[in-house]
């Protein structure tokens, strides 16, 4: 029903004359969010889980013993950083499974959306120092901190700049 105002993301009227949002209970609007969100985790998972298989292989090469001090230490951080973002990532499943039932899902999806966030950070960090050291072991050049910082960037830029830039430019206060 339109009465003159706008509907907010919780169905009420504002006055404004345009229906907005959608008019869902919490649970109904924490379901959603959580198929969502389930979708979203499952693409960062699966890149996460490549790239940590592939960095896990890297140790039993014959090749690794002839990497330097500085690239075996590079190696390892990056294998940490895929460990630690393959727990950030695969977290939200845990969660859900855990507190499934107990009626806590809006909490669960607020818990479930910052793990999920600070997945993305370690999986930025974990592709940065992959990157770096498949370059310095590729090129010996003094031009891959460059390229490492621009393709960083250009993450920054895709992953975060421009979904806070819609979330600023396209949402109300």
């Amino acid at each position: 029903m339109r009465s003159g105002g706008t509907v907010s993301d919780s169905g009420t009227a504002d006055g404004g004359g345009r229906r907005r949002g959608r008019n869902e209970t919490e649970e109904e609007r924490a379901d959603r969010m959580w198929s969502e969100l389930i979708q979203e985790v499952r693409v960062a998972q699966m890149g996460v889980q490549i790239l940590f298989g592939f960095l896990l292989t890297v140790v039993f090469q014959s090749k690794y013993e002839e990497l330097s001090a500085t690239d075996q230490r590079i190696y390892l951080v990056t294998v940490v950083l895929g460990a630690v973002t393959t727990g950030a990532l695969i977290g939200p499943v845990s969660l859900h499974r855990l507190v499934s039932g107990r009626r806590v899902k809006p909490q669960a999806v607020r818990w479930a959306s910052r793990l999920t966030v600070l997945g993305l950070v370690l999986l930025l960090a974990t592709m940065a120092c992959s990157l770096l050291l498949i370059l310095r072991v590729a090129t010996h050049n003094g031009f891959v901190p460059y390229v490492v910082t621009g393709v960083v960037l250009w993450y920054l830029l895709c992953w975060f700049g421009i979904p806070m830039w819609t979330r600023h430019r396209h949402t109300a206060d």
